[in-house]
């Protein structure tokens, strides 16, 4: 969530009450949330229970833990928090400890005018939006570079298939036909996939990857597996229509007008290309590749064979492909697992086996099948079924979830509650079985 957003909290730090009770009428109409503690002992037990803390403001003299003695400790706790010191004209020493030692951005002289504390607190939570912006921005541009490594990985990885692995490929492609109008607009798109290099080009080529070789083992002739191909290329094309922030969120981490627009997607990739004759074909495929077999899904609702072919193997292949890039290893036995637990509900369940072999090949690593494993996700990629590989804890220490646990719809719920709460920095880890 963006810090221009998220609520902050600003904690007030003073063995005087009248002193906290003035200091928080004075910020009670700031756009900020305040928290008090008594005594830096107090402040310390607060602190981890505590969201996206920005500012402390902390007396220096104090029974026990003095002010700069907390702000040190605090750092440990809330590293990023900036700090201020409340302290007396004659504590220059205990000034100079607080900024070297505990880390205080500056300090407020006792007594303080109340306009220039209230401007000094304003300018500081400010600063650390901006602080914190930049970090987000900075951990989005880490995690699309290892996104890219990871990729490139891959791609070297699959140069080790087997030659009849590459001769099946390349039988494939001869089966559509190139000069059929469909067959020319999916070279024209895959080749213009391929320049673009990005993301969502990435997921539509190998969306188109894993469905054309299915759909070439299920028999399908050459026309059929070119509409095939290019309903893959284009299954998002709606998305480029779509709120920028929710391109690579999880449908469960939305809030709910994001959810509403991102379902619209669908329906615009159908628009964009509902007045060419030539991909009338296609349309139907864009259209519902989001439809769920259990009739759940979305725009239409449709559901088992309503929904067409493609638009069922695209909707299976969209979703392994989001599901092998969200972890770091054991990719394909992890998106095959996944896809698993939602047969007969979202997934056709007499179309998913068919995945098993091209989803080995696209993610090979070069390991062997058999055994258990274990992957790290996020708690919107939970599932009712998965195995719990390492005891779940929230960020505070409370065990939600012991090791060899079972998720229901229960333990997905109290782990993204706490997660959402009280987030630890890492992820959920969860067994895989090479099946």
């Amino acid at each position: 969530m963006s810090t221009e957003t998220a609520s902050i909290t600003v904690l007030l730090v003073d063995d005087e009450e009248n002193i906290l009770r003035s200091l928080k009428r004075l910020l009670m109409d700031e756009e900020f949330e305040v928290q008090t503690a008594s005594s830096g002992e107090a402040a310390l037990e607060l602190l981890p229970t505590l969201t996206n803390v920005g500012l402390i403001i902390s007396d220096q003299r104090m029974p026990g833990m003095n002010g700069a003695e907390f702000l040190g400790r605090s750092r440990e706790i809330a590293p990023h928090a900036l700090r201020i010191l409340l302290t007396g004209y004659s504590d220059a020493n205990a000034t100079v400890e607080a900024i070297n030692k505990g880390g205080a951005s500056r300090y407020i002289s006792k007594p303080w005018d109340d306009d220039e504390l209230l401007e000094i607190v304003r300018s500081t939570v400010q600063q650390y939006r901006d602080e914190e912006e930049k970090r987000h921005l900075n951990g989005i541009i880490e995690q699309q570079n290892k996104e890219l490594e990871q990729w490139n990985d891959n791609l070297k990885k699959r140069l080790l298939q087997t030659a009849a692995t590459i001769r099946e490929q390349s039988q494939a492609l001869k089966t559509v036909d190139e000069k059929s109008p469909v067959g020319l607009i999916a070279a024209t798109f895959d080749n213009f996939l391929e320049v673009m290099g990005d993301r969502l080009a990435m997921h539509a080529r190998t969306v188109s990857t894993l469905v054309t070789d299915v759909a070439r083992k299920m028999g399908m002739d050459g026309e059929a597996m070119a509409t095939l191909r290019l309903g893959a290329l284009l299954h998002d094309a709606g998305k480029f229509g779509t709120l920028s922030a929710t391109l690579h969120k999880h449908l469960d981490e939305m809030s709910d007008s994001e959810a509403s627009d991102y379902r619209q997607h669908p329906l615009r990739g159908a628009a964009m290309f509902g007045r060419v004759d030539d991909l009338a074909p296609v349309i139907p495929l864009i259209r519902g590749h989001h439809e769920a077999y259990d009739g759940s899904g979305f725009p239409d609702r449709l559901k088992g064979d309503q929904i067409p072919l493609g638009a069922r193997l695209i909707a299976i292949a969209d979703f392994i492909e989001k599901s092998a890039r969200s972890v770091n290893q054991h990719r394909a036995e992890y998106a095959l697992m996944s896809a698993r637990f939602h047969s007969g509900t979202l997934f056709d369940p007499q179309l998913l086996p068919k995945f098993q072999g091209i989803t080995r090949i696209v993610y090979f690593e070069g390991k062997k099948a058999g055994g258990l494993s274990e992957v790290e996700v996020t708690p919107a990629a939970l599932t009712p079924g998965m195995v719990i590989a390492r005891d779940v804890e929230s960020g505070n220490g409370v065990l939600l979830m012991p090791r060899g646990s079972v998720l229901d719809s229960a333990g997905v719920s109290l782990i993204r509650s706490h997660y959402r709460k009280s987030p630890p920095d890492h992820g959920i880890f969860v067994q895989v079985s090479d099946v």
